[in-house]
């Protein structure tokens, strides 16, 4: 694992948290928890694998990259990991890129996932490779076919910065009512513009502007239904030019 830094505006300040039902992490700074209160990891299953049409779209891929807004626990990089691993074929490579402002410490993620026995392994691995003061880009070698990219800081300053293209996206920021700047035209722009073509991405999120942000950026945009009685999810491809 190395740890490097990255460009002015790239923070190391932790998240500020309360803990709600034990080991439910809420964020004080934006009023909201880390992860549905019904099953998070199945919400992540239900939202951004299938809602980008994973674990599916990795056989004809050699290398896949996903982009996140909102690394907060972990949970789907470990979840999306986990996946992986049951689905990749030999000699893939899968970049799992995520933007954080309030990167959590490691005891913190760690109880956060304690609640999920299905990803322990993924956790596990996760906690032991953490920086203890996260801070520019945490890069994790989870395995040989696996990277973990945690930039820290502005999400629209470090994607602006950002050379990468992503073939999926998971927009997982806190709600819009809670963190508006998550789901702003102009980082929804930029993660349109930093999507291939034929990329996709998917988010729990439904609210009208985030809708209409997505779709001025030229993404097909499609309702499906939510996770867990929620009505409506939003996910989207970026047609040909």
């Amino acid at each position: 694992m190395t740890h490097s830094n990255y460009p002015p505006g790239t923070g190391d300040t932790q998240a500020p948290l309360a803990w709600h039902d034990g080991d439910m992490p809420f964020s004080t700074a934006f009023g909201d928890h880390f992860y549905c209160q019904t099953d998070g990891r199945l919400e992540c299953g239900h939202v951004f694998l299938a809602g980008n049409g994973l674990p599916g779209r990795w056989n004809d891929a050699e290398r896949f990259a996903i982009g996140e807004l909102g690394f907060g626990t972990g949970l789907n990089a470990c979840e999306t990991w986990r996946q992986w691993k049951q689905h990749r074929k030999p000699g893939t490579r899968l970049h799992f890129v995520s933007f954080e402002l309030f990167p959590m410490m490691a005891e913190d993620i760690d109880r956060a996932l304690a609640r999920w026995p299905e990803i322990d392994t993924e956790r596990q691995a996760l906690t032991a490779l953490w920086p203890k003061h996260p801070s520019g880009v945490v890069e994790i070698d989870l395995d040989e076919q696996t990277r973990l990219s945690v930039v820290c800081g502005d999400a629209l300053e470090n994607l602006s910065a950002s050379a990468l293209a992503f073939d999926a996206w998971y927009l997982d920021g806190f709600a819009p009512s809670r963190n508006s700047a998550m789901w702003s035209a102009d980082l929804m722009q930029r993660v349109h513009d930093t999507t291939r073509e034929g990329g996709s991405f998917a988010t729990y999120a439904a609210a009208g502007f985030v809708r209409r942000n997505l779709i001025a950026t030229g993404f097909d945009v499609e309702r499906r239904p939510g996770f867990a009685g929620k009505r409506e999810m939003l996910c989207g491809i970026r047609q040909p030019a």
